[in-house]
């Protein structure tokens, strides 16, 4: 092949994938929070996207320097809502419930006469103990 005439073409090739590939997971993770961040009005995500079409590289790394923070602060509060969401559908799929919920579903047994209070304090010290 012409195209690769030796090593030294090849890690350069693959060096150009890489940073090229690399800008573009940064450029749509701007993106991306251009349009998540809720402080930014309509017109200056627009002016950002006019400016990330034109001017790429610039505005990217002004971007980055500028805003870097706080798209750090909005993907992680977005990481740490999508894990208790996992958290909360894990704990209902596999019926688990706290030991606070299974006494007071326990004591309203009791309240409606449905248990006797040996029965609720056996249920009460049973979920005391998986606590």
């Amino acid at each position: 092949m012409d195209f690769i005439r030796n090593i030294w073409d090849l890690l350069w090739v693959f060096f150009w994938g890489f940073a090229f590939i690399a800008y573009l997971v940064a450029l749509f993770s701007i993106i991306a929070d251009i349009f998540r961040d809720r402080h930014l009005n309509g017109w200056l995500k627009a002016i950002w996207l006019i400016f990330l079409v034109f001017l790429p590289f610039l505005t990217a790394l002004v971007y980055l320097i500028a805003r870097g923070r706080g798209m750090a602060e909005r993907s992680l509060e977005r990481a740490q809502s999508a894990q208790v969401a996992t958290d909360a559908y894990i704990r209902e799929a596999a019926g688990k419930t706290s030991p606070s919920d299974e006494i007071a579903t326990a004591k309203s047994l009791l309240d409606s006469g449905a248990i006797s209070q040996p029965e609720y304090e056996t249920l009460k010290a049973k979920a005391l103990a998986r606590a």
